[in-house]
């Protein structure tokens, strides 16, 4: 009951922050951490700046998606022109395209347009493995916040690249492209690379291959 109690004091206090516009989780690429502190010398917290150096990859996601590249060919230039990726390593067309329902991935943060969403997922723990697991909450729930200060991308930009997202189905079926969910086979998980250590993901029809080389163009074993 205490547990409860305190994360039922944990999530108000979360709620308090996102419905004053400040950030009630982790911080998101574009964005730097203000540190400042009140009259009696203690922190406040959640206040954020846009990083105009991030915040120009940003746009330039969005611009060369509006243009008809793919997140795996955006990946590939970024990676190949050193620009580091949200984690400090290399760019993953996952890490662009994200989920749409969600609200992951670059082309989906809506804290980029200027509105700060919180409370559009929950996570519970899988009885089966252990492992804590999202599950999108009901869009009654989010809490909505405009934030016009941490705007990065122009709606016009914004709404292209949205409805680009909204056009592209997988072949044959209703599923917007970047939303479908690959089949999952026999050894799944279970393999990786001998070079690098990477995961071995389904690369072809009848074929495994390392996956990073094929996610983000990085140097390692093409083998199959």
């Amino acid at each position: 009951m205490q547990l409860a109690a305190i994360a039922a004091k944990t999530r108000e206090g979360l709620r308090g922050r996102a419905i004053a516009g400040k950030s009630a989780g982790g911080i998101s690429y574009g964005y730097d951490v203000v540190r400042q502190f009140d009259e009696r010398g203690e922190a406040i917290r959640g206040d954020r700046t846009i990083n105009a150096e991030e915040a120009e990859v940003i746009r330039r996601i969005f611009s060369d998606y509006t243009r008809g590249s793919s997140p795996k060919k955006i990946a590939e230039q970024l990676n190949k022109e050193g620009v580091p990726g949200p984690q400090g390593g290399k760019w993953g067309a996952s890490t662009i395209h994200g989920n749409r329902e969600r609200g992951t991935g670059i082309l989906n943060n809506e804290l980029y347009a200027g509105r700060l969403v919180w409370n559009r997922q929950r996570y519970v723990k899988d009885p089966d493995t252990g492992r804590r697991v999202s599950r999108p909450n009901p869009e009654e729930q989010w809490q909505v916040t405009e934030v016009p200060e941490l705007r990065i991308v122009h709606e016009d930009l914004w709404t292209a690249a949205r409805e680009r997202q909204g056009v592209l189905k997988s072949k044959g079926t209703d599923t917007p492209v970047w939303d479908r969910r690959r089949p999952k086979f026999l050894l799944s998980k279970l393999m990786a690379c001998g070079c690098c250590g990477g995961g071995f993901a389904k690369v072809s029809k009848d074929a495994f291959g390392c996956s990073p080389p094929q996610r983000r163009g990085a140097p390692s074993s093409r083998r199959n």
